[in-house]
């Protein structure tokens, strides 16, 4: 099922965040700068007040009363103007349930919602989401670094105009 975030979800959002990010980018294990940020970064708080930042949504995938994935939006949010259309800020599939359709169902319900076109970034190192997103037929449209407590990563930038 896929559904609206509601305050009330934001514990599960930090956990499934932490999962997904953690087993992502700390790929060479842990050092301060990645548990710095991400011990700050994804808690139940910081969740509570994006839902209430106009411009922001969250749609969730729960499998029986369990979330598993989630899509975060910033509608407000431009690349190059407004030709590239909104950001997806993230989406994130628990590791036990990708390669079942999930992330494909999320972003859907993002156009569904929102329509195209979207941008969305992607680490560069991350060649699961960058072979996920080029499947799907997004477009690299530059590239941009995500700042990490002072130290640069080089992330592409895609966008979909079509899905």
């Amino acid at each position: 099922m896929i559904r609206k975030a509601r305050l009330d979800d934001c514990l599960d959002l930090a956990a499934l965040s932490l999962q997904v990010w953690l087993q992502t980018y700390a790929t060479q294990g842990l050092r301060a700068k990645i548990s710095h940020y991400a011990l700050s970064t994804f808690t139940e708080r910081t969740f509570q007040q994006r839902l209430k930042e106009p411009g922001s949504e969250i749609w969730l995938a729960i499998i029986e009363e369990h979330l598993v994935g989630f899509i975060a939006l910033d509608l407000e949010s431009t690349f190059n103007g407004k030709a590239n259309g909104y950001e997806i800020t993230t989406l994130y599939v628990s590791g036990h349930f990708q390669g079942q359709g999930i992330g494909r169902k999320l972003l859907n319900e993002a156009k569904k919602q929102y329509g195209l076109p979207y941008w969305l970034a992607v680490w560069v190192k991350n060649d699961q989401a960058v072979n996920f997103y080029t499947k799907l037929g997004l477009k690299l449209i530059g590239e941009q670094n995500f700042d990490l407590n002072g130290e640069p990563h080089r992330n592409h930038l895609f966008s979909c105009t079509e899905l």
